[in-house]
């Protein structure tokens, strides 16, 4: 008999993650080289349009912790705006609902993502927007969702963002499951807006998936 689980609940951590899908992380240093080189210029624009988001953000987090959906508002939508990933030819879906097949088809894992990146039926990006969670526990549940790529042979990528801090993932499932992690991008950093290097990840993403789209369609 089949079984269904949240994906909340049943993925806490690595270990659940790793002995469910046997992922584990490269040993390869430019498995995931995206966020590292080569990364896009910024106009002045996009340098003063960023800085009045950071500002904007700041003045709401003076208030307290701020919900899911207003991080999506004040930096997540913004950011994806900027890097033209709500135009042609992706299209983004927010909540979008999975079900992945685990352990020879006895348990299915069912969950939502915060919102989805595709170009046609290619992923491109999975965005997680939490407000308490650590990491520890955020990657892993947001590993499981990039599990269900429908195109195993193509990376997916991911971001974790807690307002505060930012994280990218790459995950590859063609073969050896394998991920890797970018550093933590924080926007408690009183001198550096480091909502500049998000955006030119995201930039370069989107300019990756552009490229190889046509190849794997």
């Amino acid at each position: 008999m089949i079984q269904s689980y949240p994906i909340s609940k049943t993925i806490a951590s690595f270990a659940d993650l790793e002995r469910r899908f046997q992922l584990s992380p490269t040993e390869n240093d430019s498995f995931f080289r995206e966020w590292q080189s080569g990364l896009p210029g910024l106009t002045n624009q996009e340098y003063e349009t960023l800085d009045k988001i950071k500002k904007r953000f700041e003045r709401h987090r003076k208030g307290g912790s701020l919900a899911e959906g207003v991080i999506n508002q004040l930096l997540i939508s913004p950011l994806l705006t900027l890097a033209g990933l709500y135009d042609e030819p992706f299209s983004v879906t927010t909540e979008g609902t999975v079900e992945l097949e685990v352990e020879e088809g006895n348990e299915i894992l069912r969950g939502r993502i915060d919102t989805l990146v595709i170009a046609q039926q290619l992923w491109v990006l999975v965005v997680e927007s939490k407000s308490t969670m650590s990491f520890s526990v955020a990657l892993p549940q947001a590993m499981t969702y990039m599990m269900a790529n429908p195109n195993p042979e193509c990376p997916v990528y991911g971001l974790i963002g807690y307002g505060d801090e930012f994280m990218f993932i790459k995950l590859l499932t063609h073969g050896i499951p394998q991920y890797d992690l970018s550093n933590i991008f924080s926007l408690l950093l009183p001198r550096r807006n480091q909502l500049q290097d998000i955006l030119q990840i995201l930039k370069q993403i989107a300019k990756i998936i552009r490229l190889n789209k046509s190849k794997v369609m």
